[in-house]
C-alpha cells in the first residue's frame, strides 16, 4: 500500500528530457543555442521598442510585454532544466516546483489574453482607422496589459496552490523537464477529479474565450480586407495579420493539446515533445516573425545598427 506524504522536505523528480547519449547532448546543445536565441531576440525587441519614438504606439506596447513575458518563460524553465542534465541532479523542491508551475501559468495565461488584445489591436487598425486613437488609446492598453499579467496571476495561483496541497504517493518522479500542472496530478494520491474539472474550467476561460475574441477579430479583419479596393492595402494587411496569426497558431494549438484533453488520453512522453513547442521554440519564433515580416522593425533595427 502506497503512503502519502506532504512533507515540504521531500522533493520532486525531474525525469527530463534528455539523456546521457551523444543524440541527446547534440539536441540539448540546439535547445541551449535556441535559449540564447530567444532571449537576445526578445531582448533586442525590448530595446528597439523603446528606443525607437517611431515604435511608441500601442501595437509595439504590445508586442514589447509579449517579448517580456516569453523572455521570462523560457527563463522559468529552460536554465533548471541545463542544470539537472549538466550536473545529474534531477531533484526540484516542492517550493521551486510550485514557482515553476505559478509562473508558467501566469506567464501562460497572460500571453493568451495579450494576444487577445493584439488582435483586437488589429481590428480597430484595419477595420476602423479613423477612430484608432479613440479605441486603442494609451490608457486602454495599459490596461489591457494589466488585466492580462492580473488574470494569469490569479491562475497560476490558485492552480500551484491546489496542487501542492494534495498528497503525493512514494512515486515523486515528474515524466517532464519541467513542472507542469497535468503531469503534478497524475502523482497525486487524493481524488481529483473536482481539481480536473476546476482546471478544465480555467482552461475555457484562458484559452477558449480569447481564441474567440480572436477569431472574431480576424474574421471582421478578412470582411474589411476583400472590400478594400487597392491590391496593396490588402497585400498589406494580410502581412501584417499573418504575423501574429502564426504565433495564435503555434502557441494555442500546442497549449491546448496539453491542457484541454482527458487525463485518459494523456501520455508522458508525447506531452514532452509537445510542451517544448510553447516553452522553447515559440518564444524564440516571436520576435523572428514579428522583425522578419515588419519594415518599421527592420528600420528601426538598421538606424541602430548604424548608430552603432
Amino acid at each position: 500500500m502506497e503512503i502519502p506524504t506532504n512533507s515540504t522536505g521531500v522533493d520532486f523528480i525531474l525525469l527530463g528530457f534528455f539523456s546521457h547519449t551523444q543524440a541527446h547532448a547534440y539536441l540539448f546543445s540546439v535547445v541551449l543555442v535556441i535559449f540564447t536565441a530567444s532571449l537576445m531576440g526578445n531582448t533586442l525587441m525590448i530595446l528597439l521598442i523603446c528606443r525607437d519614438s517611431r515604435l511608441h504606439t500601442p501595437m509595439y506596447f504590445l508586442l514589447s510585454q509579449l517579448s517580456l513575458m516569453d523572455m521570462m518563460l523560457v527563463s522559468t524553465i529552460i536554465p533548471k532544466m541545463a542544470t539537472n542534465y549538466l550536473m545529474s541532479i534531477r531533484s526540484i523542491s516542492p517550493v521551486g516546483c510550485g514557482s515553476q508551475i505559478f509562473l508558467f501559468l501566469t506567464l501562460a495565461g497572460g500571453e493568451c489574453f495579450l494576444l487577445a488584445a493584439m488582435s483586437y489591436d488589429r481590428y480597430v487598425a484595419i477595420c476602423q482607422p479613423l477612430r484608432y486613437h479613440v479605441l486603442m488609446s494609451s490608457k486602454l492598453c495599459a490596461h489591457l496589459t494589466l488585466g492580462s499579467w492580473l488574470l494569469g496571476a490569479a491562475d497560476g495561483l490558485m492552480q500551484a496552490g491546489t496542487i501542492l496541497s494534495f498528497p503525493f504517493c512514494r512515486s515523486r518522479a515528474i515524466n517532464h523537464f519541467f513542472c507542469e500542472a497535468p503531469s503534478l496530478v497524475r502523482l497525486a494520491c487524493a481524488d481529483t477529479k473536482v481539481f480536473e474539472f476546476f482546471m478544465y474550467i480555467c482552461c475555457v476561460l484562458m484559452l477558449l474565450i480569447p481564441l474567440s475574441l480572436i477569431l472574431a477579430s480576424y474574421s471582421l479583419i478578412l470582411v474589411a480586407v476583400l472590400r478594400m479596393r487597392s491590391s496593396a492595402a490588402r497585400k498589406k494587411a494580410f502581412a501584417t495579420c499573418s504575423s501574429h496569426l502564426a504565433v495564435v497558431g503555434l502557441f494555442y494549438g500546442a497549449i491546448m493539446f496539453i491542457y484541454m484533453r482527458p487525463k485518459s488520453h494523456q501520455s508522458g512522453e508525447r506531452d514532452k515533445v509537445v510542451s517544448a513547442f510553447y516553452t522553447i521554440f515559440t518564444p524564440v519564433l516571436n520576435p523572428l516573425i514579428y522583425s522578419v515580416r515588419n519594415k518599421e522593425v527592420q528600420e528601426a533595427l538598421r538606424k541602430w545598427l548604424q548608430r552603432l
